[in-house]
């Protein structure tokens, strides 16, 4: 039995030896476009509340109810509780297990079959009374089952990440439909107001055809941008509603009890957003925090997996009292224990041991990978919502002058209308030519404030990293 038992010592360096698997990642010293800027201003993160940087009051407790109520958020919150009972259970095999037993009988034996020889009747009976403690302990030799607590522990780690982007998808769906009901509004404000214009050169146009200077036509063709104009109101108003609902369900309420009020994109604050450093960003995004706690779980798990290969040792025992009268039950005489020692080493099973060794290591590397994707992502991310936030500036700024300038043509146009010295062709060119300016304006303002949301999520923000290990990740 030794020497089998020695034999085996020269196995565990090998079926335990194994180095953690290396992600190799190729981290950039700075972003695109902030290589050239001050230290400082690339160092700076995001605030933890950042939607608070919009200056919008109700987007702010729109945001706080939705991370307080959310059940997405809730959810979540259960699987942390799933996962810190499963690693409790986990970790119970570390422990000895003790058990207490008692136990009362009080048998009787036939009469016909203890009956004499004389043909009288004996009675055989007895009672037995028994109190016992008993106790198993497997020796964690190989570190078969710290392993496994620790897979189970990096698991638990996973689910509070899990937690985190699901509150950060949660605060930017809720901002993104916040901005969105303004972004209707404010397309809603120019539909109504250009009506408003069309109505009153329609207006004009019947009067001139009253006068004789405007044809049944000319009455036709305003008639037909009016009814344009008032078409396009319904999807917007649809738009609106569509937005509150996604936002109460958001703050987990029933959309009849929850008011909001809306307002312009004009009214909000877009901020300025610095990138930090790359090499936070492995530290700043839950998603990538979360990657690495699964890949050290599966680490975790390729080593109990090789563990698996080698004995296990168990040390077992029992102790008590047992008599056949209560009053003698706890007399020293009436004491008994049992100690034993069990060694089991896996000989056959079948490919069982090395299927579930590739399988752990399967997954290990299929983690590594995702790991890998996370971060790799996560830079692609930023860069394409930094790209994003530029251009999108710069589309808005160009639609304003846009704006401007359709706005004073069709201002000039409708004062010569009035004069006679233009037809209704071109003051519907310009008129038209306004509206498609303004509701544009207002799309590539949305356009860039959601972009400025894209790029906090992209860069973890309103999260605060916590000081939680990982070590088997790298």
């Amino acid at each position: 039995m030794l020497q089998a038992f020695t034999t085996t010592l020269p196995l565990t360096g090998c079926l335990l030896a194994g180095n953690n698997p290396d992600p190799a990642l190729d981290i950039p010293a700075a972003y695109d476009g902030f290589s050239h800027r001050s230290a400082a201003a690339e160092a700076a993160l995001p605030p933890l509340d950042w939607w608070r940087a919009f200056r919008s009051p109700e987007l702010t407790a729109v945001i706080e109810e939705a991370r307080r109520s959310n059940l997405d958020i809730a959810a979540a919150i259960a699987r942390i509780v799933q996962a810190d009972a499963q690693a409790r259970i986990t970790g119970a095999v570390l422990l000895p297990t003790v058990d207490f037993t008692g136990s009362a009988s009080h048998a009787r034996s036939s009469q016909t079959i203890t009956s004499g020889a004389s043909g009288g009747f004996g009675r055989s009976e007895r009672d037995d009374l028994s109190a016992a403690l008993s106790a198993s302990y497997e020796i964690d030799f190989w570190g078969k089952n710290r392993a496994a607590l620790r897979a189970a522990e990096e698991s638990a780690v996973a689910s509070r990440y899990d937690r985190e982007v699901v509150a950060l998808s949660t605060v930017v769906s809720a901002a993104n439909a916040y901005f969105q009901l303004l972004a209707a509004q404010d397309r809603l404000r120019v539909a109504r107001d250009n009506l408003q214009s069309a109505s009153r050169i329609l207006d004009l146009v019947r009067a001139r055809r009253a006068a004789g200077t405007a044809s049944d036509l000319d009455v036709a063709q305003q008639q037909s941008t009016v009814a344009n104009l008032r078409a396009a109101i319904p999807p917007l108003e649809q738009t609106v509603k569509q937005s509150r609902t996604t936002l109460a369900i958001l703050m987990a309420r029933a959309p009849e009890h929850v008011q909001i009020r809306g307002g312009s994109l004009n009214a909000i604050t877009i901020p300025q957003v610095t990138p930090g450093l790359p090499s936070e960003l492995l530290a700043q995004r839950p998603d990538i925090r979360e990657a690495e706690a699964n890949l050290a779980a599966a680490n975790a798990n390729v080593v109990n997996a090789r563990a698996k290969f080698l004995p296990s040792i168990t040390l077992t025992g029992e102790g008590g009292y047992e008599s056949a009268v209560l009053k003698t039950l706890l007399r020293p005489e009436s004491a008994f224990y049992t100690l034993a020692a069990g060694l089991t080493q896996p000989v056959f099973h079948g490919g069982e041991l090395s299927g579930n060794l590739d399988l752990q290591k399967g997954r290990q590397d299929e983690l590594l990978q995702n790991y890998r994707k996370a971060v790799i992502s996560a830079f692609g991310d930023v860069e394409n919502a930094l790209d994003a936030v530029r251009r999108t500036a710069a589309r808005e700024r160009l639609q304003r002058d846009v704006v401007r300038y359709s706005r004073q043509a069709f201002s000039i146009s409708e004062q010569r209308f009035r004069e006679g010295t233009i037809d209704l062709i071109t003051l519907l060119q310009t008129q038209q030519t306004l509206y498609t300016a303004q509701d544009a304006l207002v799309q590539a303002r949305l356009a860039h404030v959601l972009a400025v949301v894209s790029l906090y999520q992209a860069l973890g923000g309103g999260w605060l990293p916590k000081p939680v290990e990982t070590t088997d990740a790298r």
